[in-house]
């Protein structure tokens, strides 16, 4: 019997449409078909072997856990990931991939002999709706096809393949040289049948496509491995279609092993996809950021001051979170969620950080877009009549709102990025009114979300909690870094949220009692925050001591370079959804602030 393996043993393949996570041991565990946001084909990540699987790799003896590979890697910059196994009849190579889409949807896994005669295995059991549907399987002109409802995936292989206990299995061996294909893609069940594969070529057209696409990146730092296989992982979880960013590929992956704290991350954030963006535009990437901004004038249209923290990837607004209770959930983490009611929240930052996009993008050179700045005027004018208003913050309490100090510091920043805009002759506005807007908030968050006493800014107003949001505070130019103010709030989250191993808390959780965000049970330190204390302890001239965080921070990343959204340290073990766009976007950020601080060893 499969177990899902732990987080960091997988990796990740896509197609920039949706993705596929592959376990050591040859295990495709997760696969949405044909979107990101669509249900699962396998499931077994949120299940059992049960809820739908693919495994490729050398036969194993019936009721023995097939063995992880010896090795695995990324064939160069690309997302075709190759694994291999040692047997005692010698060494096979199985190469997974899925090709940039033209057409239907495809996985293809390319089994290769390297020494001896190796016998293998391929088991494939398909479940659509995440593993609640047991498809009709059956042949078509020799080739093998599911179908259930609205969905179909066909197989192709030129391997001989059978059926039993609703499994499709091929038993074959490869000698040295020797390689044999297989493909599964997914059509409509109401269309004709997709084209049939060509592997190799399409193996070729992937790599290629990879490597020409890294080929862009600007950065040539000694942080580099690092930075471009967190580009590749941000690239990948781009909708292409619509140039949409997904937070994670996954859903339910706990923040608490065991625990509640499980949300679909299969959505664009606006705050994850702006945040993506800069990185994007700071690495040289400018046609993602103008397929990003397309996407959120889309999204937007017609509506700005109705502005959700969410929206579906084709810019969808109905979100609406439900419970899949006939699965057990990855290591019995219940409930297993799907859509997200946070969508419906009202998170003052995201004004700020969607304008700070903008920003940026206008200043890098992006071709102006009068809608986009249009827009931009619009959601300022909704943050002068709403930004003293509390709401559920950056982090999407499920408590009462309040007046978080991170979202006053971003309506802040709204204002003073549009502010600058007019400033610089590209669009008018109320000029005098929005400076003295500027300063109101200013002087309304340096007054009520200080503590004098501890010398530390708080969570909200009036409370003695810290956040780890607050570092963001030099970052975004609210204050300097030499700030007094900003030094100790930096040396307050230190003492107060860091973990044993050094890594940062978001905030303080609650164990067994609803704490400040609603919600029972502990997480773990927050990978993103801990690339913030980097960035911030190198803006303040301890350069060293960011260097040697950050370099503990990249050492946490699976053998891959990847990673999730925490880091559990009492099990020392990645947590959360994976491969997550907030760690990998601060990773990039913070090697570019290194780099240019020149606090680095040997990368």
């Amino acid at each position: 019997m499969h177990v899902a393996g732990r987080i960091e043993d997988y990796a990740l393949i896509g197609d920039m449409q949706t993705a596929a996570l592959v376990c050591r041991d040859g295990m495709v565990d997760w696969l949405c078909l044909p979107r990101f946001d669509s249900p699962a084909v396998f499931a077994g990540l949120l299940g059992t072997e049960e809820h739908g699987f693919w495994r490729m790799g050398p036969a194993h003896s019936e009721g023995t856990r097939p063995l992880p590979a010896d090795r695995r890697r990324y064939r160069g910059d690309s997302l075709v990931l190759e694994s291999e196994w040692d047997t005692p009849q010698g060494t096979v190579r199985v190469i997974d991939f899925m090709p940039p889409r033209d057409g239907a949807p495809q996985l293809i896994r390319i089994v290769e002999g390297v020494s001896g005669t190796v016998p293998v295995r391929s088991e494939l059991r398909m479940r659509f709706a995440y593993g609640w549907v047991v498809p009709w399987v059956h042949k078509v002109d020799g080739r093998t096809v599911a179908v259930a409802g609205p969905d179909s995936v066909w197989l192709d292989t030129t391997a001989q393949t059978y059926g039993e206990e609703l499994t499709t299995y091929s038993d074959f061996t490869v000698a040295p040289g020797e390689r044999i294909a297989f493909t599964i893609s997914w059509q409509p069940s109401h269309h004709q049948p997709p084209a049939v594969a060509e592997p190799e070529n399409a193996l070729v057209a992937t790599e290629e496509f990879w490597h020409e696409w890294v080929e862009h990146c600007t950065y040539h730092g000694p942080y580099r491995d690092a930075v471009v296989r967190s580009l590749i992982t941000l690239k990948a979880l781009t909708y292409a279609p619509t140039g949409g960013i997904v937070a994670a590929p996954t859903t339910s992956l706990p923040e608490d092993l065991g625990g509640s704290r499980n949300w679909d991350y299969r959505f664009t954030w606006l705050r994850d996809a702006a945040i993506t963006l800069s990185s994007l535009l700071r690495t040289g990437y400018r046609e993602e950021a103008r397929a990003w901004r397309e996407w959120l004038l889309r999204a937007v249209a017609g509506d700005p001051e109705n502005l959700q923290i969410m929206y579906g990837i084709a810019g969808e607004r109905e979100l609406g979170e439900n419970e899949l209770d006939w699965l057990p959930g990855y290591e019995n983490s219940r409930p297993v969620r799907v859509g997200n009611g946070a969508a419906g929240q009202v998170q003052l930052d995201v004004y700020g950080e969607v304008i700070e996009a903008l920003h940026l993008a206008h200043m890098t050179g992006l071709a102006r877009n009068d809608y986009a700045s249009l827009l931009q005027l619009k959601l300022i004018d909704w943050v002068e009549k709403h930004w003293s208003e509390p709401d559920e913050g950056i982090w999407e309490v499920r408590g009462p709102r309040r007046h978080f100090v991170h979202s006053k510091v971003m309506t802040w920043v709204a204002v003073d990025r549009t502010i600058k805009l007019i400033e610089a002759g590209d669009v008018e506005g109320p000029l005098e009114r929005w400076k003295d807007l500027r300063e109101r908030i200013h002087r309304d968050v340096c007054e009520k979300g200080y503590d004098k006493e501890r010398n530390t800014f708080t969570q909200s107003y009036g409370s003695q909690e810290l956040d780890a949001s607050l570092l963001l505070i030099p970052q975004m130019g609210f204050l300097p870094p030499d700030d007094k103010r900003v030094i100790g709030t930096i040396e307050a989250i230190q003492r107060e949220l860091s973990t044993e191993d050094g890594f940062i808390l978001r905030y303080p959780t609650s164990g067994d009692e609803a704490g400040v965000d609603g919600l029972e049970g502990d997480e773990g330190a927050f990978l993103a925050c801990s690339f913030w204390m980097a960035d911030d302890l190198a803006m303040i001239g301890r350069v060293e001591e960011a260097r040697t965080l950050f370099e503990r921070l990249l050492a946490l990343r699976n053998d891959l370079g990847l990673l999730a959204e925490e880091w559990d340290s009492a099990n020392q073990r990645q947590v959360g959804n994976f491969p997550q766009a907030f760690s990998h976007v601060p990773l990039i950020d913070t090697a570019l602030r290194l780099t240019a601080s020149g606090a680095y060893g040997g990368g």
